[in-house]
C-alpha cells in the first residue's frame, strides 16, 4: 500500500484523476501499439549500414566495422537491441522528468530518411549520418534548455494546432487499414478496398477490429489490448489448425519453432552492439571531410524531427485534454527534453532520431494521463530484451488495430475548428489532408503554417499574423527548397 501511495504522490494520480491499474493498462496498450518498431527499425536501418538487403540467389551483404566483418542479420540483431535501449532511456526521461504518458522510440519516416535519402541516395556514410543525428540532438537539448523550442511551437497558428490531432488521426487510420489489407494499392486509383474473401489477413483484421470497436463502445477497459491479443491468437490458432498456410496470419514463427526449436526463438539474439558505437565514433572523425554536406544533413534532420515531434505532442495532448485554451501544452519543454536526450543517446549507440510516437494516443485513450504510463512502456521495452523475437511474433496487422481505433477517435478535433473562417479552413484543411497523403506529420504542419499568413493577408487581416509566424513560414520555404534539391540530386554527394 505504501508503494502505491508513493507512486500516486510522485506521478500526481489524484490531480489527473487516475490510478495504478488505469495507467498500467494504458502503458501496456501503448507498448503493444508501438512494439512493432523493435522489428521495423532494424529492417530499415540495416540496408544502409551493410549497403543493401539480402537478395535471393546472392551472397548475404556484409560490412566491416572496426576491423571485423558482420553480415546483414547480425547487424539487424544489433539494431534490435539498440532500438530497445534507446527507447528505454528516452521513455524514462519522459516518465520521471516530464511526467507525461508518451512513448518514445526511433521514429518511422525519420529512419527511412536516414537510410534511403541521406545514406543510400546522398552517399553520406552511415557513421557520419549518426554523427549528424548526435549534433541535432545536442542542438535540441540547448534550444529546449533555453525555452526556444517551446517559443517556436507557440508560434504555430491556432487552426494548425487544433487540426494536428485530426490530421494524425487520418494518418493513423490510413496506415492501419493498409497493413490490415482492408485498403490496398490500385494502379488506376492508387488505393481501393481490399477483398476480404480473398485475403485471410483482411478477413481476420476486420473481425478483430469489429471486436475492438464493440468492446470500446461498451466502455471495456483495455479494449484495444484485448483486440490486439485476441486477433493475434486467432491468427496462430487458424495456422495451427491448418485453415491457412504458415506465414500468412503469423510472421513465420510457427515454422521457425518447428524447424529450430523454441530455443532459437528465445535465445538467438546477438546483444553486443559495440560495433555500432565504434561506427558513431568514426563518424565524428569524418565530419570535417565535407562540412557543407554534414551541415545540410543536420539541418534537414533538425527540421523534420522538430516539427514531427511538435505535431505529435500537440495531437496526442489534445486527446488527453492537456492543451490550454490557446492550444498550447503547458511545460512542453519537459517532453521535448526527453525527445532531445533520446535522440542524442540513440545516435551514440547506433540508431536514427528518437521521437515521441503517435501511437502514444492509444494509451491516452485507455486513460493514461501521467508518467507512470510511460514508465510501464519503458519497463516493457526493457523486458523485451529478454524475448526480442517474441515481440515480432505479434503480427503487424493485429497491432495496427490500435491505429485504426485511435485514428477515428482523434477525428473529434475537427469540431474545434472554425470552418467558416477562410484562414482557419484552408490552413487546418491542408494540415489534416497533407499528413496522410504524404505520410508525414511534418509536411502537414508545414502546409498549414505556410498557408495561414498568405490567406490572412489575402482577406485583409495581415496585421493578425505575427512576425514570428511569417518567419516560420519563410523558414519552411527554405527547408523545402533544400529538401527538393537533395531529392533531385542537385546537392553534392559526400
Amino acid at each position: 500500500m505504501a508503494v502505491t501511495d508513493t507512486l500516486a504522490e510522485y506521478f500526481e494520480f489524484e490531480e489527473h484523476d487516475t490510478d495504478v491499474r488505469t495507467e498500467s493498462v494504458a502503458g501496456l496498450t501503448t507498448f503493444l501499439a508501438m512494439a512493432y518498431i523493435i522489428v521495423v527499425n532494424p529492417s530499415i536501418l540495416a540496408p544502409a549500414i551493410v549497403g543493401g538487403s539480402p537478395q535471393e540467389g546472392e551472397p548475404t551483404p556484409t560490412t566491416e566495422i572496426a576491423g571485423a566483418t558482420y553480415d546483414f542479420f547480425q547487424v539487424v540483431e544489433m539494431l534490435t537491441v539498440v532500438t530497445i535501449i534507446a527507447s528505454v532511456v528516452a521513455i524514462l526521461v519522459m516518465a520521471l522528468y516530464a511526467n507525461r504518458p508518451f512513448g518514445l522510440a526511433p521514429g518511422l519516416g525519420l529512419n527511412a530518411f536516414f537510410a534511403f535519402t541521406v545514406v543510400l541516395t546522398l552517399g553520406v556514410p552511415w557513421q557520419v549520418a549518426l554523427a549528424a543525428v548526435f549534433v541535432e540532438g545536442l542542438i535540441f537539448i540547448a534550444l529546449t534548455a533555453v525555452g526556444a523550442r517551446e517559443y517556436i511551437i507557440q508560434l504555430f497558428p491556432e487552426p494548425v494546432k487544433f487540426a494536428v490531432g485530426a490530421g494524425i488521426g487520418v494518418f493513423l487510420l490510413f496506415l492501419g487499414l493498409q497493413e490490415m489489407q482492408i485498403v490496398v494499392t490500385d494502379p488506376a486509383t492508387l488505393t481501393t478496398l481490399g477483398n476480404v474473401l480473398q485475403s485471410p489477413v483482411a478477413a481476420l483484421s476486420l473481425l478483430g477490429l469489429a471486436l475492438t470497436f464493440v468492446l470500446y463502445a461498451r466502455g471495456i477497459k483495455g479494449s484495444i489490448v484485448i483486440g490486439i491479443i485476441g486477433t493475434a491468437l486467432a491468427g496462430y490458432a487458424l495456422t495451427l489448425a491448418g485453415v491457412v498456410d504458415r506465414g500468412v496470419l503469423e510472421p513465420g514463427t510457427v515454422s521457425q519453432v518447428e524447424s529450430e526449436g523454441i530455443g532459437s526463438l528465445l535465445f538467438g539474439v546477438q546483444y553486443d552492439f559495440t560495433p555500432l558505437v565504434y561506427g558513431f565514433v568514426d563518424g565524428l572523425g569524418l565530419i570535417l571531410e565535407d562540412p557543407l554536406v554534414f551541415a545540410l544533413v543536420v539541418f534537414t534532420f533538425f527540421f523534420v524531427d522538430f516539427f514531427d515531434t511538435a505535431g505529435t505532442l500537440i495531437g496526442v495532448s489534445q486527446i488527453a485534454g492537456f492543451l490550454d485554451e490557446n492550444g498550447d501544452l503547458p511545460d512542453i519543454d519537459k517532453p521535448l527534453m526527453a525527445d532531445a536526450i533520446g535522440t542524442t543517446f540513440g545516435a551514440m549507440i547506433g540508431t536514427s532520431t528518437v521521437t515521441t510516437f503517435i501511437e502514444s494516443a492509444t494509451g491516452v485513450e485507455e486513460g493514461g494521463r501521467t508518467g507512470f504510463t510511460a514508465l510501464v512502456v519503458g519497463a516493457l521495452f526493457a523486458l523485451s530484451l529478454l524475448v526480442v523475437p517474441l515481440i515480432s511474433a505479434i503480427p503487424t496487422y493485429a497491432s495496427y488495430i490500435a491505429l485504426v481505433v485511435v485514428g477515428i477517435i482523434m477525428l473529434q478535433g475537427v469540431a474545434d475548428i472554425d470552418w467558416q473562417d477562410p484562414a482557419w479552413a484552408i490552413s487546418a484543411g491542408l494540415t489534416i489532408t497533407i499528413m496522410p497523403l504524404t505520410t508525414s506529420i511534418a509536411n502537414g504542419l508545414a502546409a498549414g503554417i505556410m498557408s495561414y499568413p498568405i490567406v490572412k493577408a489575402a482577406v485583409g487581416e495581415a496585421d493578425d499574423v505575427s512576425l514570428g509566424q511569417w518567419t516560420l513560414a519563410v523558414v519552411f520555404v527554405v527547408y523545402f527548397a533544400v529538401f527538393f534539391a537533395a531529392s533531385a540530386g542537385l546537392l553534392p554527394s559526400f
